[in-house]
């Protein structure tokens, strides 16, 4: 547990030092002309179906991350199951948690949003910063309490093929690079499991 924890507070420094450095150094960066072309590439294989379809996942990432811990808890009170609540606390507040280390992360490194550095048409133009992708990193969180909670297949296999498909739609729709969807991932999935011992006893 705290080699994890290490590990993605390190990830976490690395990537917010990155960006911090001056633009011309950054503009030539292997892994900056990685993200670009990335965007650049989706924005081009855009089709009207597939952006609606990405639009409706990104846009139920809020409603599924509240559903689960509060589903969790009503059926604790009413089954009288005080694991299923106890686990329910431990989703929300890994969910709380990385709230506020995406949002301070925000305020730290202020990537700009990449429709602001390359040109694509991004379907929507969010203010706030870039990086990390904060729609990833609640994603991320649930699924993998979620899955530290309730460890069967059935559980793990649909929370982690949510959690990637809301990362994939940030990117698709042009409102994150790679890397903001990728430390997300990491930054939410590290929480979970830094709190995991508040799981309930199954």
């Amino acid at each position: 547990m705290m080699l994890m924890k290490k590990c993605t507070l390190v990830t976490v420094m690395c990537a917010a030092l990155f960006y911090t450095l001056p633009l011309k150094v950054r503009a030539q960066s292997k892994l900056q002309v990685f993200d670009d072309q990335v965007l650049i590439n989706l924005a081009d294989a855009r089709t009207p179906d597939k952006t609606n379809f990405w639009l409706f996942i990104t846009n139920h990432n809020n409603a599924v991350n509240i559903a689960v811990p509060a589903g969790l808890f009503a059926g604790g009170v009413l089954g009288g199951d005080k694991v299923m609540r106890q686990n329910a606390g431990y989703i929300a507040t890994s969910s709380a948690v990385t709230f506020l280390l995406t949002t301070a992360i925000k305020k730290i490194v202020r990537r700009p949003r990449p429709f602001n550095n390359i040109k694509i048409n991004a379907i929507s133009r969010p203010s706030s910063y870039s990086f990390p992708s904060g729609h990833t990193s609640s994603a991320f969180t649930t699924a993998t309490a979620l899955s530290q909670a309730y460890p069967k297949w059935y559980v793990v296999v649909p929370s982690y093929l949510w959690a990637g498909s809301i990362g994939y739609s940030r990117m698709y729709l042009g409102v994150h690079y790679p890397t903001d969807v990728g430390v997300g991932a990491l930054l939410g999935t590290g929480t979970a499991l830094s709190l995991r011992s508040m799981r309930g006893n199954n």
